[in-house]
């Protein structure tokens, strides 16, 4: 597609001058930029800080999708997610998912339980790292009947990087505040119900329970990330029979044989946090 650049300066022109604006006034403005450069279907924006449950500062979604691309998320799926990993290494830039999934991503149980439910065809990732270890991330998505953006597309929107990322830097200051906030409130909720706030509480202690070990923890959270065992071995310094003794050893001490039922186990976890909806057995795409 062509650039609009009358749309572009128009949009461009509602920063100017101003000192702050509105989670959802910057949003829109984002938005009306990227559609004047290129051709999508959704914009969602979340900001992560460490393995905190991610912020939503701005989405398109109507309510029904709402549900499954920023609430299902939420509750845990986003510690499967290659873009929050991405987020967590605090490494900036302009990235398509696939760029970012490991090697058996796209046939891992994450992507086909919960990413396949979105029915996109491809994601792609503005990273913005910020004070107090936070990185916001604004996705641009095509649904699977657009299909992917062409590769001309997608070196349009790493030239708008720079704009992009001075943006968000500016109108977007002071999130950590916003974390502290919740995480204050997951404490306040978690001293009237008990382990009922899990899905708040840091992802190390998704496992605690379970009895498994540190080592253990590490290997089955590769594993659902999408993860093979030779990847894992390589990100862990150690041999690829000793992941699958592991993986053994894990499935032995849980009662399960597959994949999916692992990943029920995980997802389970933090749907007890508070009745939260889990997802269908059916996915966030490539």
């Amino acid at each position: 597609m062509s650039i609009d650049l009358e749309a572009l300066f128009q949009a461009f022109d509602a920063t100017v001058g101003k000192p702050a604006m509105a989670d959802a006034e910057f949003g829109e403005t984002f938005r009306r930029m990227m559609v004047a450069l290129v051709r999508f279907d959704y914009v969602v924006v979340f900001a992560y800080r460490g393995k905190e449950r991610p912020i939503d500062l701005y989405s398109t979604f109507d309510p029904q999708e709402n549900v499954v691309f920023v609430t299902l998320y939420q509750v845990g799926p986003y510690l499967l997610d290659p873009f929050y990993h991405t987020a967590r290494a605090r490494r900036p830039g302009v990235f398509r998912m696939r760029e970012l999934a490991p090697d058996r991503f796209f046939s891992s149980e994450y992507y086909r339980s919960y990413y396949v439910q979105t029915g996109l065809a491809e994601e792609i990732g503005f990273f913005v790292t910020l004070d107090d270890d936070i990185t916001v991330v604004l996705s641009l998505m095509r649904r699977e009947k657009t299909g992917p953006f062409p590769p001309a597309e997608f070196a349009l929107l790493k030239k708008a990087e720079p704009l992009v990322t001075s943006l968000v830097r500016h109108f977007w200051p002071g999130l950590g505040a916003r974390f502290d906030a919740q995480r204050d409130a997951g404490m306040r909720t978690g001293r009237k119900r008990g382990a009922a706030a899990q899905a708040l509480q840091p992802a190390d202690t998704v496992w605690h329970d379970l009895k498994l070990t540190s080592r253990e923890t590490a290997i089955v959270d590769l594993v659902l990330q999408g993860h093979s065992s030779e990847s894992i071995g390589l990100r862990l310094n150690i041999s690829t029979g000793t992941v699958k003794v592991h993986r053994r050893n894990v499935y032995r001490k849980l009662g399960i044989s597959s994949q999916t039922q692992l990943l029920s186990i995980y997802l389970k976890t933090f749907g007890s946090a508070g009745d939260r909806p889990a997802p269908q057995s059916a996915g966030r795409s490539s």
